[in-house]
């Protein structure tokens, strides 16, 4: 099961800040670097400044275009995640920018077939 988090909130910098953050935290806890994805809703940049260099490289990121996950149908949102299982990480982080369907996209993730594949930890508001 990879250990999913929704992070909402803020502007794009604040809420990769606080995957970052939250990565080192987990891997000063830990010793141990998880294999990581994230999927980051938008932003043109391939990389997360703040990760050290060996970390950023070894963090799958994928891109999604802006616009609400529930009301485009979630096509892009479940290609992307079809294609990370395929080799599942660890830990997964989804970075949207608006959270007002935030429950739906919950609820989208916590049923089949994708509730075979993810455990939904709680959200990460920025």
């Amino acid at each position: 099961m990879t250990l999913t988090t929704l992070v909402s909130g803020g502007s794009a910098n604040s809420r990769e800040a606080a995957i970052n953050f939250t990565i080192e935290q987990d891997r000063a806890r830990s010793g141990l670097h998880l294999s990581t994805a994230l999927i980051l809703e938008g932003l043109p940049d391939g990389k997360l400044p703040e990760l050290p260099p060996e970390l950023a490289q070894a963090i799958d990121i994928k891109r999604i275009a802006p616009g609400c996950f529930c009301c485009i149908g979630n096509l892009t949102l479940r290609v992307t995640l079809n294609r990370l299982l395929r080799k599942p990480p660890a830990r997964l982080y989804i970075s949207i920018a608006d959270s007002t369907h935030l429950a739906q996209l919950r609820d989208f993730l916590s049923n089949a077939p994708y509730d075979a594949f993810l455990e939904m930890t709680p959200d990460l508001a920025v």
